[in-house]
């Protein structure tokens, strides 16, 4: 128990036979219930689980069927938890990446009702930029910012950590079968939570690596498919939260910036290489191109405005 509130623990755990057996032998005494979630691994991850299970009756294994990614496994320790009515539900790696000294942090705002959701940030740390591989660290920047605004959470940094915990009022809100299962996860859960009102806490985390941990993900494939992500759940976000249940005039100043900005960049770029290849552009056109993308810019900026302060209060 957690401040009088029941805790589970869900490791997501795809081939981790090495490092699984550290995740758990860490964890502290206040962890009610460690749900281990595999995901189809090759090695040996369920056996070396069940002996865990035998020795420690807080162990739960639950198996996939079938690969699912993170995110899949996420939802069914998730599933699990809410239907046990667990006030506090914690993620963590089933790589030994998560410092299990951080746990009282992460978990303390929602145990303590401060929060519906709290998010790990390693990137607080000055030690991150040592720490983690630079192309992990450059992308990891750059989804953070634009996850910033396609979830309306702009003080949430490093997007893609796992290391989280939620309430159970919010596990019963989200539409946990429609959540995106793979790497993406913590991008969309951020943006469903924020539609729902949610409130969300960054936390600062200790930033782990070199602990033999071997890393799955290719940068350049999860660059593209998340932000395509992002696309589409930022425009579901303006959609639900901005017209159907509470209208707001930033839609129009997204919607004028989106338009107006990318055409007056082109309509300028269009006007540059006319000159430089033809001969001379009229002044008003030269006017004309950045009063488009000058005006552009001024919407997107004025519906980020205003979307940071309509979510002031989700923190």
């Amino acid at each position: 128990m957690f401040h009088d509130n029941q805790l589970a623990v869900v490791v997501p755990a795809y081939n981790e036979e090495h490092l699984i057996g550290t995740v758990i032998e860490t964890l502290p005494g206040y962890v009610d219930h460690i749900v281990i979630v595999d995901d189809c691994s090759k090695d040996n991850t369920v056996a070396v689980v069940k002996k865990y299970c035998e020795k420690d009756e807080r162990v739960v294994l639950l198996e996939h069927e079938k690969n699912q990614g993170v995110g899949g496994a996420i939802v069914t320790g998730y599933k699990w938890a809410m239907n046990r009515d667990i006030e506090v539900t914690v993620v963590m790696a089933g790589d030994a990446q998560m410092d299990p000294a951080d746990l009282p942090n992460i978990v303390r705002p929602v145990s303590e009702g401060k929060a519906d959701y709290t998010k790990g940030n390693r990137l607080f740390h000055g030690e991150a930029w040592k720490v983690m591989p630079k192309y992990r660290y450059l992308g990891n920047s750059f989804l953070s910012l634009f996850t910033k605004i396609a979830s309306g959470y702009w003080h949430i940094a490093d997007s893609q950590t796992g290391y989280t915990a939620i309430s159970l009022e919010a596990l019963y809100l989200l539409d946990l079968d429609s959540i995106y299962k793979r790497y993406g996860m913590p991008n969309d859960i951020l943006i469903r939570l924020n539609t729902l009102n949610m409130r969300v806490k960054d936390v600062p985390i200790r930033p782990v690596y070199n602990v033999g941990e071997k890393s799955g993900i290719r940068l350049r494939r999860v660059l593209f498919t998340i932000s395509w992500l992002l696309i589409k759940g930022f425009f579901r976000r303006m959609w639900f939260k901005y017209v159907i249940e509470d209208f707001h005039p930033l839609v129009f100043f997204y919607m004028m910036g989106i338009l107006l900005a990318p055409f007056g960049f082109f309509f300028g770029l269009y006007l540059v290489f006319y000159r430089l290849l033809l001969g001379g552009v009229e002044t008003t056109s030269a006017l004309f191109a950045a009063f488009l993308y000058i005006s552009g810019l001024q919407s997107l900026f004025f519906a980020m405005w205003f979307d940071m302060d309509y979510n002031k209060n989700l923190r």
